[in-house]
């Protein structure tokens, strides 16, 4: 199955996409995808209600805006350098256990949302990403079953001010968490539709040029063992997004660096889950 939620920002109802392109309102059944739907068999329920045809579901307006398509997490874990590629692109060395970080749970937006350069940012920057949504509760999960954990799979976008993560005091979150910097969707697939979440191709245009092109088999660590080795540190809750890191091909791995201006978009996609579109404007 693929999970939607449209509607103005905040205000978004839960829906499915159908294979023949169709969206289909789910909120006369489920109230949204949320913690608790995914905590007590909301995506078995929902597998049933689409099996039996959605009943009551009428069409939705293919116009209408999209919102990520899970509502706001509790949290937003991020893996940076987890491709060899971009952690030389970086100079910083390979780390040997996954990098981790944090974005705000404010930073939550939309597939075609805007991306908003904050008041005094100068450095904005983009890295592709395959995210995974958790379906249960994990901790300390052993890697054999970290897979079950999850829910679905998307596309999402990390979006940094690079000198607010470097310049201010190194740290990395506050360069990550302004708000719009975490845009996913346009829609969550099933893991059940995804038969090896370690290959598939992604990739990153800005203005219609290429800047990244990837491959998830080339992780440093796959998924099975993030979510292991997250859920050692921290319970992971159902609705927790996981974003597993990104390619080369950055702004600031560039020389010389090449950060996005306003005006440029930015398109970003993991194959079989869709696109992000990001259009950049200032703060205002």
């Amino acid at each position: 199955m693929r999970l939607v939620r449209f509607g103005e920002r905040g205000c978004e109802e839960p829906g499915v996409l159908l294979p023949d392109g169709r969206i289909v309102d789910a909120s006369g059944e489920f109230s949204d995808y949320d913690e608790g739907f995914f905590a007590t068999g909301g995506l078995e329920a929902l597998a049933v209600w689409v099996a039996e045809g959605c009943p009551g579901g009428g069409t939705v307006d293919p116009l209408l805006r999209l919102g990520p398509p899970v509502a706001r997490p509790s949290k937003i874990v991020c893996v940076g350098k987890n491709y060899l590629d971009h952690a030389m692109e970086f100079g910083e060395g390979v780390p040997e256990e996954p990098t981790l970080f944090m974005k705000a749970s404010t930073a939550w937006s939309g597939p075609r949302d805007e991306v908003v350069i904050p008041p005094g940012g100068e450095k904005l920057d983009y890295e592709v990403e395959l995210a995974l949504v958790i379906g249960r509760t994990a901790s300390y999960a052993p890697e054999d079953e970290a897979l079950d954990c999850v829910a679905g799979f998307s596309t999402f976008c990390d979006f940094s001010e690079r000198a607010f993560q470097k310049e201010r005091g190194g740290q990395w979150t506050k360069g990550k968490s302004a708000d719009t910097f975490a845009p996913m969707g346009p829609w969550l697939v099933t893991a059940d539709e995804v038969a090896d979440p370690q290959a598939l191709r992604l990739w990153c245009r800005v203005n219609g040029e290429p800047r990244q092109n990837g491959w998830t088999g080339d992780m440093l660590h796959p998924v099975r063992k993030l979510v292991s080795h997250i859920s050692h540190f921290m319970t992971l809750l159902p609705g927790d997004v996981i974003a597993t890191g990104t390619p080369a091909g950055v702004g600031m791995g560039m020389k010389p660096p090449r950060y996005l201006r306003p005006g440029d978009l930015v398109e970003c996609g993991v194959e079989g889950l869709g696109e992000l579109v990001q259009r950049v404007v200032v703060w205002r």
